[in-house]
């Protein structure tokens, strides 16, 4: 029976959730549900909200009252699509609970609030009552700043990072680091390599550590594993007064079945599709959103919008978004639902995508979104109003996949293969692309980007090195995981920290040279940057020569320098290689990825050469160049 003082309480949140909201999250339009759904310390007590439409009974059970199912009832309130609320006096911050449902028909159940700001850590369960605010953010000058850093025309080089395993305590149980703790080293070591971002692998909270936060439960909470959310909003803000980006990888693709979370939430399906053909995921054992819904669509909306606003967070790089484009995804014949018209397009997921990025650049316009997508659908990073998804940028898997498949071949067949490294020419400007080596790369069995290489450890060593030089000069933005900047020799794994040691190794720390070295270029350089999304940036010198496996492009700015880029992928020196070029004098040798400061053989140019009145690839003038064993040379006119 539902107290009189509750009935109360709830008649009087009827103006706190409004029709306007109620409108709106039934439109699946509303952006800011966690300022209305959940729990929100107020005068005297806590104001708990959810949304319940199968349920016939809904509590607040906590510490505070024994956890007892008739203590704390909540009241329907009308005309607000199966939205219970109640105010509970007594009630503040830190006090742990969950709600209870009871269906219709069936059992109740005890979940973990959908809209929690903070939950206990694994394995307990519980939701916990958090008033945020505490927080004073010393970012301003950073967020007044970083509208041109999220341009196409400024240079972004991520830096992917676990932060369960970047760095650990072995002498206290090889224990992780806090978000607090990490956030000095973590600083200080992008700061010397050069990266302008930071991308974290998924902070919301999550039941199974191995999942990497890929399998999340709490879409408002920061993982308690490290910290509490003022934690959090201390690293961010710390990387942001240095300069430094951040990129929070967000996953609305699926979701974990784990007992005391959204699945079943209210005693029947509501977060995930009810046809299991449509909402659970045979590959990944998770449920999948219901897309169409527009309850659902306004949660996914509001999370999205709730770390960049609250958090600050720059971007969001969407995880699946693939698994959310086909309705067969991950799926054989007959265990999938075809859309209207037959196909298997996935149409409320492409208007979910399209909406929340249009929701985003139109409250949130400095920051970028970031979709890991696989497949060939068209215009991912296209204008909404020309049937694109919105996005700001595309992962470029293809190039990864090409990239690495070539590399990991001996020299000697690589001839053979060439397209590898000239397929990217045919789409390298189909979307705005994001160059991808991440930690997909270096798990599962497949080892480390060093392993990969073929050949003695010199031969891996320099095949690493030109990977990364070939990434740097190539168009798009970059992405490195951790461990790969200093040559991890062992595959990334997730309960242990990165080999720090091996960077008193000069072989490693001189990759880790190379990289803050290709950074610095990158961001010094117009030309290998300001027009990566644009044709206009890059002009194919010579793309045929498999016989030696060469590639000789050249990098524009807008004004018009350019840099010119030699790569030789195989173990022999190729002197006297002619290349044509636009302007005469002398051409300085910018970068020599065989340099012996990067650990290479020291085969180069001497810092530079002169222009000769030779013609080559359709040019009057040229240079004549020596590309370095499993080498890359940058040149730049000095004219």
């Amino acid at each position: 029976m539902i107290s009189k003082a509750a009935t109360r309480t709830a008649a009087g949140e009827s103006n706190v959730f409004g029709d306007l909201d109620a409108q709106r999250m039934r439109e699946g339009t509303h952006p800011r549900l966690f300022d209305k759904l959940g729990a929100h310390p107020v005068a005297g007590g806590t104001r708990f909200s959810v949304w319940a439409p199968h349920a016939v009974e809904v509590s607040v059970v906590g510490d505070f009252n024994g956890w007892d199912p008739t203590a704390s009832p909540l009241v329907a309130l009308p005309s607000i699509g199966g939205v219970w609320s109640a105010t509970i006096p007594g009630v503040g911050h830190g006090a742990l609970y969950k709600f209870y449902l009871r269906p219709a028909q069936g059992h109740g159940v005890f979940k973990a609030d959908p809209f929690a700001l903070r939950s206990q850590r694994e394995p307990e369960t519980a939701s916990i009552v958090w008033a945020t605010g505490d927080h004073v953010w010393s970012d301003a000058a950073w967020m007044a700043s970083r509208a041109p850093r999220s341009r196409h025309d400024a240079p972004m080089a991520i830096y992917e990072v676990h932060l369960g395993s970047w760095r650990r305590v072995p002498e206290q149980d090889n224990r992780s680091l806090s978000y607090t703790e990490i956030a000095p080293l973590l600083i200080d070591h992008v700061t010397r390599l050069g990266f302008t971002h930071v991308e974290l692998m998924p902070l919301t909270e999550h039941p199974f550590y191995g999942s990497w936060g890929y399998e999340t439960t709490g879409y408002f909470a920061a993982t308690a594993r490290y910290g509490t959310p003022e934690d959090l909003k201390t690293l961010i803000d710390a990387l942001h007064q240095a300069n430094i980006g951040v990129i929070l990888d967000w996953v609305p693709a699926h979701f974990p079945t784990d007992a005391h979370g959204l699945a079943g939430f209210d005693g029947a399906p509501l977060f995930e599709h009810p046809d299991r053909r449509l909402g659970f995921h045979p590959e990944w054992n998770t449920a999948i959103f219901d897309f169409g819904r527009p309850e659902v669509r306004s949660f996914l909306l509001s999370s999205a919008m709730f770390w960049l606003e609250k958090f600050h967070i720059d971007g969001l790089r969407v995880d699946g978004v693939a698994s959310m484009l086909y309705r067969d995804y991950g799926r054989g014949h007959g265990d999938w639902i075809p859309n209207a018209n037959g196909g298997n397009e996935y149409f409320e997921s492409v208007e979910l995508l399209q909406r929340m990025n249009e929701a985003i650049a139109r409250e949130q316009p400095d920051t970028v979104t970031i979709a890991e997508e696989s497949t060939a659908w068209p215009r991912v990073s296209g204008a909404t109003g020309n049937g694109g998804l919105g996005f700001s940028y595309k992962w470029d898997m293809g190039w990864m996949h090409d990239t690495l498949s070539y590399l990991s071949r001996d020299p000697i067949h690589r001839p053979h293969h060439h397209e590898q490294l000239t397929m990217r020419g045919l789409y390298a400007f189909s979307e705005s692309f994001v160059l991808p080596l991440s930690h997909d790369e270096v798990v599962h069995g497949k080892g480390s980007l060093l392993r990969k290489m073929p050949g003695d450890r010199w031969q891996q060593l320099a095949s690493l090195r030109l990977l990364y030089a070939y990434m740097y000069s190539q168009p798009g933005k970059k992405l490195l995981f951790m461990g790969s900047e200093f040559a991890q020799d062992r595959e990334w794994n997730h309960d242990a920290s990165l080999d720090w040691h091996l960077l008193d190794d000069p072989m490693h720390a001189q990759i880790a040279l190379l990289v803050g070295e290709l950074n610095r270029l990158y961001k010094d350089h117009k030309a290998l940057h300001e027009l990566d999304c644009e044709p206009g940036g890059f002009h194919w010198l010579e793309a045929d020569d498999a016989a030696r496996s060469v590639l000789i492009y050249e990098r524009v700015a807008r004004d018009g320098a350019s840099i010119v880029v030699g790569l030789n992928f195989t173990p022999v020196p190729r002197p006297n290689y002619r290349i044509g070029v636009t302007r005469a004098g002398h051409w300085q040798e910018l970068l020599n990825s065989d340099a012996v400061v990067f650990g290479g053989s020291g085969v180069g140019n001497l810092g530079g050469v002169d222009t000769n009145p030779v013609r080559a690839h359709r040019r009057d003038l040229s240079i004549n160049v020596t590309l370095p064993p499993l080498g890359a040379v940058f040149l730049r006119s000095e004219g």
